[in-house]
């Protein structure tokens, strides 16, 4: 692996092979989305805790110190939107001269496999891989299922990450499902969690981050669950101690207790 690309994904996983992604990106396709208002403002307390924050470049520029240390992950795909015809309909719309402009660690691009512009988004990435690879930054592809949420499946999903790495991704974002160790296992790169099911309360993320990790997951790229939640610090510090401590779920909920209680 050139030294470029391998430097940079050290400052993404860290040393214990793990990681904690915070993505912030949600803006570029549902507009302001709850708690995403002042995207700056929300991940002030929260970025001591992640390992690298994902947003787009207009987000990064408007909302984002320049003296922030923890690597930008950059959304560079989009062109879609909440209420246009088909959420499919992205493309790559960052330039490579953009991205080295804003020296992002790394760049993230959607992937629609099954869906209507399948096609559009995989060569899309194709390219973008291809102008990264040239400058040595790493490329995450994202599984996104669009508005068919049934289709997170294992079987599914485990097409999507494997095409994603096959084109090149260095590190792929699935959603969690039953049986995901098979999606891990059939992925030659690192996977992160990008969501689970609908749950309701704060220990089921942590059983569903738990048992991603315990799959084989590198690590989680989680955003609602962690922003959206009312106590966020404490999700996020609960999180972390799923991933970098290997704390249980019962641990991560007592984690989460005492910080939610000012004793932590």
């Amino acid at each position: 692996m050139d030294w470029g690309i391998q430097n940079r994904l050290n400052r993404l996983i860290q040393k214990d092979g793990k990681a904690l992604f915070l993505p912030i990106d949600h803006g570029y396709f549902q507009g302001p989305t709850s708690k995403l208002e002042k995207p700056g403002e929300t991940i002030k307390p929260l970025v001591p805790y992640a390992d690298a924050i994902m947003m787009t470049r207009g987000v990064l520029r408007n909302c984002i110190d320049p003296a922030i240390e923890k690597p930008i992950i950059l959304r560079v795909s989009g062109g879609n939107s909440v209420v246009g015809d088909d959420l499919s309909n992205e493309e790559q719309l960052t330039s490579i001269t953009e991205i080295l402009r804003l020296n992002a660690s790394a760049v993230s691009m959607s992937i629609y496999v099954g869906g209507k512009y399948e096609h559009q988004t995989l060569k899309s990435f194709s390219r973008l891989v291809d102008q990264c690879e040239d400058y040595g930054i790493p490329t995450m592809a994202v599984t996104a299922v669009g508005r068919e949420l049934e289709k997170r499946t294992a079987r599914y999903l485990g097409l999507c990450s494997r095409i994603a790495a096959e084109l090149g991704a260095r590190v792929v974002k699935t959603y969690y499902c039953e049986d995901f160790a098979k999606v891990v296992d059939g992925c030659p790169v690192p996977v992160v969690i990008a969501g689970g099911p609908k749950v309701d309360t704060a220990l089921e993320v942590f059983e569903f981050v738990y048992d991603g990790m315990q799959c084989g997951a590198i690590g989680v790229n989680l955003g609602r669950n962690i922003w959206q939640h009312q106590y966020p610090v404490a999700m996020i510090r609960a999180i972390r101690g799923v991933i970098h401590e290997n704390l249980t779920p019962k641990e991560a909920q007592g984690l989460f207790d005492q910080v939610k209680a000012g004793k932590a």
